[in-house]
């Protein structure tokens, strides 16, 4: 993949600097910046969330959510392990606020405790929710549109909500009718 990438990349710069050499230096300056921008925006997001993630956990909320939501995670992944489900339900929370970096550690966690009892099931179930994503609050979408100067960037929260939720219903369906304990 990245040699396809590696070609597209050079094919389009000497493209470019065939029609227009002139106006190549400046313009992979302007795309640097606006590159940057990103990166910073999507960092201070990124900051936000962690650290309200870190409160949670320091002030023993994020431990009451996860007892909260056992009996439902219990069903979910077909499992009494609670190595295996803490994280797991701490990776949902964070992918229903929409932080694809910060769950992956979680789902690694839970995935090994789920893969440690046999439990192929659980481990499925948990690959497809996090592929499916379900989102209340499409914060790094948000941040994105925000940072490209959307007028309004939060307007896709009901759409996303949609889509995700009928991904997610749609995928846990599947796999619990295709993947056997």
């Amino acid at each position: 993949m990245n040699a396809i990438f590696a070609l597209v990349f050079l094919f389009s710069l000497l493209l470019f600097l065939l029609r227009d050499p002139d106006g190549f230096l400046p313009a992979m300056l302007a795309g640097a910046e606006k590159a940057g921008v990103l990166c910073v925006s999507l960092l201070a997001v990124y900051c936000v969330w962690l650290g309200f993630f870190k409160v949670l956990e320091r002030s023993g909320i994020s431990e009451k959510l996860t007892r909260a939501a056992y009996p439902l995670a219990r069903r979910l992944f077909r499992t009494k392990n609670r190595e295996a489900l803490t994280p797991a339900v701490g990776n949902l929370c964070a992918n229903l606020l929409g932080l694809p970096g910060a769950p992956t550690p979680l789902g690694v966690r839970a995935t090994a405790g789920f893969l440690k009892e046999n439990n192929r099931y659980g481990a499925s179930m948990l690959f497809v929710l996090n592929a499916t994503s379900l989102q209340l609050l499409p914060t790094t979408a948000i941040a994105l549109r925000l940072a490209a100067g959307s007028v309004s960037p939060a307007d896709i929260f009901l759409p996303t909500l949609l889509a995700t939720l009928l991904s997610t219903l749609l995928g846990g369906l599947l796999c619990a009718l295709l993947v056997r304990k």
